[in-house]
């Protein structure tokens, strides 16, 4: 029989997940529904192109301590004896999975929320940090070179359970792991189906994270 105390965790990571950082950042500081601005996305990107790179960035921190947060749950329940050792990493998989489907389908939006890349990679960072690290230096260079935010995110999202499977300094010999990592993946690329059609006609919004100085 399940703990009700591990269902309880299940419950806030996912209560977590949903907090809605960029809609209710953008109305309390800025008056702004970000959701009636730009691409009408609920996320840190949209909030970059509507509110500027400040906002954007707090409502990008913000999402990505959803998913360490989440994470970090687990690790209450291991210190106080509700799983074992050996659940632990089973266990931030579920909240964080859980905190990444409350920011695609936050209960305070009804149920229509962002892409939820931010706060997968908070989720990585609470599970395997070197490799978190490598992914968002691959999410910038595709970012950088491609000047598509979603593409980065893509490709990012994909290299995580790459690494963990083919990279032998980290794999952790959690095979479940690798399996959430490519669901993720798969994850990712389906909340961003509509971003790579409009990268297919050429519609997709370009980001330039480093801008040519303009010497006239």
């Amino acid at each position: 029989m399940i703990n009700p105390l591990i269902i309880l965790g299940g419950f806030l990571a996912y209560i977590i997940g949903s907090i809605p950082s960029a809609v209710w950042f953008g109305k309390i500081v800025y008056s702004v529904d970000v959701r009636e601005h730009g691409s009408g996305n609920p996320g840190a990107t949209n909030t970059f192109r509507v509110l500027g790179k400040r906002a954007g960035t707090i409502v990008l921190l913000f999402d990505i301590a959803k998913g360490l947060l989440a994470t970090t749950l687990a690790v209450i329940l291991l210190r106080y004896g509700i799983i074992n050792e050996d659940k632990l990493v089973l266990t931030k998989l579920v909240f964080g999975v859980i905190a990444v489907f409350g920011h695609l389908f936050p209960i305070f939006l009804k149920f229509k929320g962002g892409k939820g890349v931010a706060t997968l990679f908070g989720m990585m960072i609470g599970i395997q940090l070197p490799v978190a690290l490598i992914s968002l230096a691959i999410f910038l260079l595709t970012l950088i070179t491609s000047k598509y935010v979603s593409l980065g995110s893509i490709v990012a999202a994909l290299s995580f359970p790459l690494m963990l499977a083919f990279v032998p300094r980290f794999n952790t010999g959690e095979p479940i792991l690798v399996m959430f990592g490519f669901f993720l993946a798969l994850v990712v690329f389906w909340s961003h189906n509509k971003n790579i059609k409009r990268i297919i006609h050429g519609d997709e919004s370009k980001t330039y994270l480093i801008k040519k100085k303009n010497n006239s």
